[in-house]
């Protein structure tokens, strides 16, 4: 039992201890007022344009590709104005082609074609995939895309070429008219087998790189894209589209054009649309005088685009339209010879 004093002294305690249990909470202090000018900031909103890639090829001076560049070694100008490359990539890419076959040639250069066509297949692997098309006043789809090597190799043993038969084109079954506006527009070309769109004269070169191209663009961003053309260069007044028409194309969906040159004469080299072709889209242009020539071609553009350097930067566009900007890329090293395209086609940027 506790005695009178500790009882005394438990009772002060307990007395002592309830005013402080007692008091109100104090509430913490108001945030100050908000200032006129800090009532009418408005948010912050930042804006990043999409990184741009640039597939490059460089070669020595006896045409042989260099592989040994570090991103150090290489300058890219936009429209003039130099950017910052932000990464190299040196990785084998994996290939969506189309296989565009001139149907139109003659018989030397036919025969050499049909002997070789089969050895396409040769330079395309498991990772890849490949449509084939033929062409003479309007282009064919022969096949959709084809990722089994072993089944490609089958297709293009059934190509069967002409030798320039020509075939008045339907027109009630064309592709949609050329497009308005933004390049590229809606549209794909037929299915499988259908005819495309087409000139009047013997065969529309213009035309069936277009068609390509606009089938190409549906493909996945991170696929290396060319169109593998093989041809004389002989080049008709019958297009549909121009020139100007089919770069901006090719151009806009990142595609590049390897062209294989057979029975194309010197004087056809040097203005040849096989050549300006390749060089606006960054690719090469190969002239082939024998079958060997073209199974040898066939496989070193496979390589070649597989294997190129791929150049990263992110320039700061303020674009509201569809925007064509100039891309110029040099190495530090002299005695080198590179090859990329020559400029592509801006997103608008949202609305702000």
């Amino acid at each position: 039992m506790k005695s009178p004093r500790q009882i005394l002294a438990l009772a002060t305690m307990i007395a002592l201890a309830l005013p402080l249990s007692g008091l109100p909470q104090q509430n913490p202090p108001p945030p100050p007022p908000q200032t006129a000018t800090q009532a009418q900031k408005p948010p912050t909103i930042t804006s990043r344009s999409e990184e741009v890639q640039v597939p490059v090829t460089v070669k020595d001076a006896n045409g042989e590709m260099v592989t040994s560049l570090r991103k150090e070694d290489f300058r890219i100008l936009e429209d003039g104005v130099e950017q910052r490359i932000t990464r190299l990539s040196v990785e084998p890419v994996p290939i969506s082609a189309v296989i565009l076959l001139d149907d139109v040639l003659k018989k030397k250069p036919q025969d050499q074609l049909q002997e070789s066509v089969r050895a396409i297949a040769g330079g395309f692997g498991t990772s890849d995939e490949a449509a084939i098309f033929r062409f003479d006043q309007f282009p064919v789809q022969m096949t959709d895309f084809i990722s089994n090597p072993d089944d490609l190799l089958t297709q293009l043993g059934r190509v069967q070429l002409t030798g320039g038969e020509v075939r008045k084109p339907d027109y009630s079954a064309t592709a949609p008219p050329p497009t308005v506006g933004p390049p590229g527009g809606p549209g794909l070309p037929p299915s499988q087998g259908m005819q495309l769109w087409g000139g009047n004269g013997l065969k529309s070169i213009n035309d069936a790189v277009y068609a390509a191209a606009q089938l190409l663009r549906t493909r996945a961003h991170d696929r290396r894209k060319i169109i593998f053309l093989v041809s004389d260069g002989v080049e008709s007044r019958g297009n549909k589209y121009s020139l100007p028409d089919t770069v901006r194309m090719v151009q806009s969906a990142e595609v590049t054009v390897y062209s294989i040159g057979i029975g194309a004469s010197l004087t056809d080299r040097i203005h040849s649309i096989l050549k300006l072709l390749a060089l606006a889209s960054g690719g090469d242009v190969f002239y082939a005088s024998s079958r060997a020539d073209l199974e040898r071609f066939y496989s070193r553009v496979a390589d070649q685009a597989r294997n190129q350097y791929t150049l990263y930067y992110s320039p700061d566009h303020k674009d509201r339209v569809v925007t064509f900007h100039s891309i110029d890329v040099r190495v530090k090293l002299g005695g080198l010879n590179v090859e990329a395209r020559q400029g592509y086609y801006s997103a608008p940027s949202p609305q702000q």
